[in-house]
């Protein structure tokens, strides 16, 4: 059985921006404080909801050191250095290794659209290149491409190769990469709308964009489920389904963005070409946030 890189909930934390557009790191540095204190259990760096398709090479780098730096080893971080281009996401987690991230997180190769066995070939490539967990990440509606369960099976045949972030939708395909990969590949729920549903499938926790506005609560769902007390557990990710569907009401990560901006944080702008969130949509994000008293009416 291979080692869990964290139980619970892990953020897929943003990218913060000052007012010439560049990284905001001690904003960045105040917020990854927050999250830990606030019972994050892991800091996903320069994964999708870090804005990490705009970031540079420079930029991406220097997130991933911050946050291992900022971190400095209370909970893992992981590092999303995924790319479509494997000798490039090779270097970019080579990178990560060497200023001390606890694991990575890799995107399925989006725009390509590779086969089957090109994923496989993919992540074994990267996973032959790396001496830290791997995390592959299952998001087809925006990749273009997902990992069937028959190819988890294969791809966790490598001793790297720990863990999915899975966030097709479809609870049918991971009770069959259950079924066939058991304990060699950790599941982690990619959807916050769907953390109970994973964890009941023997999931393990959550990578999270909901943890970026409410880190208390969205740890507590795991705990409570984990501590046994499921129907608590599953009346909490209830009560925040309004935030999560406002959180998602526009593309990630525009809308949260907004709901950090709303909370105090100055976390800039989104970088284009994503765009700032409609007025209908920021009231529907601030109304969520008043109903969980994350904000003052």
């Amino acid at each position: 059985m291979k080692k869990t890189i964290f139980t619970g909930a892990g953020v897929a934390i943003i990218t913060p921006f000052d007012d010439s557009g560049k990284i905001n790191f001690e904003e960045l540095g105040k917020i990854i404080d927050n999250q830990i204190s606030e019972g994050t259990d892991a800091i996903i760096i320069t994964g999708t909801t870090g804005e990490s398709a705009t970031l540079d090479d420079d930029e991406h780098k220097a997130a991933i050191k911050f946050a291992v730096e900022s971190v400095n080893k209370r909970v893992p971080v992981i590092a999303g250095t995924g790319s479509n281009d494997t000798a490039y996401a090779i270097q970019l987690s080579q990178y990560a290794e060497k200023v001390g991230a606890d694991a990575l997180l890799l995107v399925t190769p989006y725009y390509n659209k590779c086969t089957q066995n090109g994923l496989v070939a993919h992540y074994t490539k990267i996973a032959d290149n790396v001496n830290i967990p791997m995390i592959v990440y299952n998001v087809p509606s925006r990749t273009g491409v997902g990992i069937k369960p028959e190819t988890y099976a294969r791809l966790a045949e490598h001793k790297n190769i720990v863990a999915a972030k899975e966030a097709n939708g479809d609870l049918s395909s991971i009770l069959k990469t259950r079924r066939l990969c058991g304990d060699e590949l950790t599941i982690y729920s990619g959807n916050d709308d769907q953390i109970i549903p994973i964890l009941s499938l023997g999931g393990k926790g959550v990578i999270s964009v909901l943890s970026n506005v409410a880190p208390k609560d969205t740890h507590l769902i795991c705990q409570l489920y984990f501590e046994g007390k499921v129907e608590a557990a599953a009346k909490l990710q209830i009560d925040y389904s309004d935030l999560i569907d406002a959180l998602f009401c526009e593309v990630n990560p525009i809308p949260v963005k907004a709901a950090m901006k709303l909370l105090g944080w100055n976390v800039g702008n989104v970088r284009m070409p994503l765009s700032e969130i409609e007025p209908q949509h920021l009231e529907q994000v601030k109304s969520a946030l008043i109903n969980h008293k994350l904000l003052e009416a």
